[in-house]
């Protein structure tokens, strides 16, 4: 097996970066007990792989001890606490992110000592002191804002000092952090948005923060905003049993966001010592920042803070073994596990397709719309967009001409809910039976199935595609019609559709943003919700059910139909190729070690609500590497051109369209040599 090989199944190899809030029993101000509480935990965050650990506010003295922060016998045993500490880490391989008080320069300081190690890298001093309501921290602490450039003495050595620092491993690029303390955190001007701004991609925040009704909420919507408008992972860690309870309560609350995502979250109200884990995909947070061009800006106009923060190298010496991944990888990208974030998306989803096709014929002036009904998905997602969209505009459901279409494979069960779905739908529907023309234009072609040959290659397929089509343009023309395209995101991607005169073309590409399993879900949504009557969703329960084929090649000697998934790979592993790529710009070594643990064990994780119990299938390494490299072929070698010349049609997922007017841009004649290069990082077996 190859070094790459060897490292495909490490966290390491694929810029994530494994990341924890202590929640250590605490003491009414014993340092020496709250010392050997924190290497407790950094041994069992040793043993579990973690390279970076945050502690609470002020761990190693207690927090709630008011004037004991000022006596000079409390300072000398928090100081031997942390000697303490930074010796019993020196074999320890986390990094260390400590709440400790240190007196410079005739102050104290309520400050984040960085050690890896056994030794101590800097000292970050909090910069916001709250001195309202329950809090009083100015009575001891100086505040750290504005203080840059500096050193401080601790530990027999001298360390870096400041508001203006970040800490970067050498040896594991995507570890770059930042540290703020608790009230920085509710400060307008957080200092971790400098941070990150210079650099930083895991934000840590040390907390004591006393809980008060509503506080959690409050402190987690806080982590989630901020996470996403800096483009981070937020690493939060409140103090927890232990401390004093004179006036106050303490819950230990603690959680680990990432872009707006709650990764981890704590017990509250333990009685126990806790570690909250979760694996940050920094990687990820990196490149978001290449692509968010306000993040730069926002750079920029701060006078580029890189310049001004100093950057703390250290070797980490990451292992690069196989730790697992503790981080939750959605098998559906597109689709939410949560049922009530996933009725939020269909809503949405469905209302933005409904829009965009509402304002087209409104603006067009169009009398009817025209749509080739198969039977399928698609078409009949498109369908029933289109009904919504009649609806609304207060127009009859009689102007939407429905075409049904059989070629020379067209199954009896298809056409059947095809009839049905239109007849339940009250649109006006028909059929045009395209076998007449298609021989016709076979014969003129000396295509060999006119002389009765099974010939059944593109030239037979596209024939009939692109009959259909031309059919509804000039049924379109004819009858003052706009045609309605029915293709998928997941069509785009793959170029699974006929160029031109085919399924590429229309007037308005209703499904365009919308992948192939999300269509599948906005259909139950619709049946769930009761968008439309129990007829038509009793047609469309029976459509759900129905294997996707293009019906374009007659069943073989078993009576096996045509497979769409068969010839180009699962829609649910495809879907989870696109979405990695063009959401995120991911490596193929990447995409492959995350859809393995996101499909690699059919019982593990969550599975979005409604998924059939013969679907929820598991795909093995081989099986994700084959379709990958044929995703890649597809998406980056041999369909651009048909993206490229794509009709009218919204976006409507965060993940991205295909539009050459909107999220993607690439080059019709491109190549995929250099992610099908990346793919020798995976594998074989």
């Amino acid at each position: 097996m190859s070094k790459a090989d060897k490292h495909f199944h490490a966290i390491h190899a694929h810029g994530l970066v494994r990341v924890a809030a202590a929640t250590p029993i605490a003491t009414a101000g014993d340092p020496a007990a709250n010392a050997e509480a924190a290497l407790a935990l950094a041994r069992q965050a040793h043993d579990d792989h973690i390279d970076l650990l945050v502690y609470p506010e002020l761990n190693l003295s207690s927090y709630a001890v008011d004037d004991l922060h000022l006596q000079d016998g409390f300072r000398r045993a928090v100081e031997a606490a942390l000697a303490a500490v930074v010796a019993g880490s020196a074999r320890l391989s986390p990094v260390l992110v400590l709440g400790v008080p240190l007196a410079r320069n005739g102050r104290l300081y309520n400050t984040a000592v960085i050690v890896s190690r056994g030794a101590i890298l800097g000292v970050v001093p909090k910069s916001f002191l709250p001195n309202y309501r329950e809090y009083y921290e100015k009575r001891w602490f100086a505040p750290g804002a504005g203080l840059t450039g500096l050193t401080i003495d601790v530990g027999g050595g001298t360390v870096p000092f400041g508001t203006d620092l970040i800490f970067a491993a050498d040896d594991l690029p995507d570890l770059v952090f930042g540290v703020e303390i608790c009230e920085d955190y509710w400060a307008p001007t957080p200092p971790s948005t400098m941070a990150a701004l210079a650099g930083a991609l895991i934000l840590c925040n040390l907390s004591a923060s006393n809980i008060v009704v509503g506080k959690a909420r409050e402190r987690a919507l806080l982590a989630a905003a901020h996470s996403v408008r800096t483009c981070s992972a937020y690493v939060f860690a409140a103090a927890g049993p232990g401390e004093s309870t004179t006036d106050l309560s303490w819950d230990g609350q603690a959680f680990v966001h990432e872009l707006g995502d709650e990764l981890a979250t704590s017990r509250r109200f333990s009685d126990s010592a806790q570690l909250t884990v979760a694996d940050v995909d920094a990687g990820r947070l990196r490149a978001e920042r290449m692509r968010f061009g306000t993040f730069n800006d926002a750079a920029a106009a701060a006078g580029h803070p890189e310049t001004r923060f100093r950057r703390i190298g250290f070797a980490h010496e990451p292992s690069f073994a196989d730790i697992g991944l503790r981080r939750p990888v959605a098998r559906f990208p597109f689709v939410p596990d949560d049922p009530a974030r996933l009725d939020e998306d269909c809503y949405e989803a469905f209302n933005i397709q409904v829009e965009g096709l509402q304002r087209r014929v409104a603006n067009a002036g169009a009398q009817r719309l025209v749509i080739g009904v198969s039977g399928g998905l698609d078409s009949t997602h498109a369908l029933i967009v289109a009904a919504k969209a009649f609806d609304r505009l207060g127009r009859p459901r009689g102007d939407i001409l429905g075409f049904t279409m059989p070629g020379f494979a067209t199954g009896e069960d298809t056409k059947a809910n095809a009839w049905a779905l239109m007849t339940a739908l009250g649109v006006s529907a028909a059929e045009i039976d395209i076998r007449p023309a298609a021989r016709q234009m076979l014969g003129d072609m000396g295509h060999p199935f006119a002389d009765g040959e099974p010939a059944y290659d593109v030239t037979f397929e596209n024939v009939q595609a692109g009959l259909r089509t031309d059919y509804l343009f000039r049924l379109a023309n004819q009858r003052e019609g706009l045609v309605v395209g029915t293709g998928d995101l997941s069509e785009l991607a793959l170029g699974w559709c006929t160029y031109g005169v085919g399924d590429q073309m229309s007037h308005y590409a209703v499904n365009a943003g919308v992948p192939k399993t999300l269509i599948q879900f906005l259909i139950r949504w619709c049946i769930r919700t009761g968008q439309y009557d129990a007829g038509t969703d009793a047609v469309l329960t029976r459509i759900l059910g129905t294997e996707i084929s293009p019906e374009l090649v007659p069943p073989d000697a078993s009576g096996a139909i045509q497979s769409t998934e068969a010839r180009i790979g699962p829609y649910a592993l495809n879907d989870f190729f696109l979405h990695h790529i063009v959401r995120w710009g991911m490596d193929p070594a990447k995409i492959a070690y995350l859809a393995l643990n996101a499909w690699g064990d059919a019982g593990a994780g969550e599975w979005p609500p409604g998924v059939p119990e013969a679907q929820r299938l598991a795909y093995d390494l081989p099986t994700i590497r084959h379709w990958l490299g044929l995703f890649l072929r597809r998406f980056f070698q041999t369909s651009q051109f048909k993206r490229s010349a794509i009709p009218n049609g919204p976006k409507v997922s965060t993940a991205g369209a295909l539009s050459p007017r909107g999220d993607w841009r690439a080059p019709s004649d491109g190549t995929a040599a250099p992610w099908l290069a990346g793919m020798e990082r995976v594998p074989k077996v």
